[in-house]
């Protein structure tokens, strides 16, 4: 512990440093990767929709004798053999049969047949119909939940940090968290559920505030950047996103492990079900969005500010006088630590120190 609070310490001060920002090209080509690979997985596999979504018929089987799926297909093929069940183990002795729509005499045909492959009382067969616009009606409010929730994380943005820049820089890191994480959910392959969808919201809502979180320390040590001409934006916001990295990784591991948790008892525990769908949709999405927030949604804010005339100037102004100074010139190390921790109070750098003369 009083290594890693001394590392965090380093990284807050400055004296120990990730050149995160100046290699964000490395980080968007990684990031532009994974999405690649996020659209692969989804055109290939596909997302595996519950029957919430496609509609059918569903039978749970209760205290089975067994829990062989084989014989729900079998059973299956003896009532509609052009379909095909999916079967899926809840706990250690319930056994759930999803099928397309069944006829109300092949569902109580079906039931009955259930009950004796798995040997008990047909009471203990209880089937459902989820009906096709059902389903439709929970991905359209899904979608629609996601587009409300994107325009007001855009304005909110723009009127709390004055600037179209961080809203950019924080709706481009929320969209490729969603895509990267159904990406790897369709890659593992568990169903797609209405608390799948829950999961995915709300790992946007995560993202959203570790972002807002690097935002405000970038804010803080990019405040009057241009009134002075030792440390360049880029450096300034370099070293923001270094003071929250520790911040960010044990907010990280706090919200994961009680995830890994639940999706350790959903998936091997209890089998098939909400607990399992939903812990793995946070499980990704928490990692994901806090590798998000410190290596895509700052560097973008960067690179979108730096094409700003008045930035771009003032950079320019910057590295002109750290060349034309050569070897007795601070390194950007040093002058961060200086310019931004050591002898400032609100985070503007302070100006270049007079040389003696001698």
């Amino acid at each position: 512990m009083p290594s890693f609070a001394k590392f965090g310490n380093d990284l807050y001060t400055g004296h120990r440093s990730y050149d995160i920002v100046g290699r964000r090209k490395t980080w968007f080509l990684i990031a532009l990767g994974l999405i690649v690979i996020s659209g692969l997985l989804v055109g290939i596999r596909g997302l595996n929709p519950g029957i919430e979504f496609r509609g059918g018929s569903e039978f749970v089987v209760s205290e089975a004798s067994t829990t062989d799926q084989e014989l729900a297909q079998e059973v299956l093929d003896g009532i509609a053999p052009e379909q095909v069940a999916r079967v899926s183990i809840v706990g250690s002795s319930t056994v759930r049969v999803q099928t397309d729509q069944l006829t109300n005499e092949q569902t109580d045909e079906m039931q009955i047949a259930l009950a004796e492959a798995y040997g008990v009382p047909t009471e203990q067969v209880t089937s459902s119909f989820v009906g096709p616009t059902w389903g439709r009606d929970v991905t359209t409010r899904a979608l629609q939940g996601l587009v409300t929730f994107l325009a007001i994380v855009s304005v909110v943005m723009a009127v709390y940090f004055r600037t179209w820049t961080m809203a950019a820089g924080a709706l481009i890191a929320l969209v490729h968290d969603l895509i990267v994480t159904v990406g790897l959910y369709a890659g593992v392959g568990f169903e797609v559920t209405p608390a799948t969808v829950i999961g995915f919201l709300t790992i946007l809502g995560y993202s959203l505030y570790d972002t807002v979180v690097v935002f405000d320390k970038v804010r803080e040590n990019t405040s009057g950047i241009t009134e002075q001409t030792r440390v360049t934006y880029a450096e300034a916001a370099n070293l923001a996103v270094n003071q929250t990295i520790v911040r960010s990784i044990n907010t990280s591991v706090v919200a994961v492990l009680p995830v890994a948790s639940i999706l350790f008892v959903g998936a091997l525990l209890l089998g098939a079900g909400t607990l399992r769908d939903i812990a793995l949709a946070l499980f990704i999405g928490t990692i994901v969005s806090t590798a998000s927030s410190i290596f895509i949604a700052t560097p973008v804010f960067v690179a979108f500010r730096e094409r700003q005339p008045q930035i771009a100037a003032h950079t320019r102004k910057v590295l002109e006088l750290r060349a034309k100074n050569g070897a007795d010139a601070e390194t950007p190390e040093q002058v961060v630590v200086g310019g931004l921790v050591a002898g400032e109070h609100q985070g503007v750098a302070a100006q270049p120190r007079r040389k003696r003369k001698r």
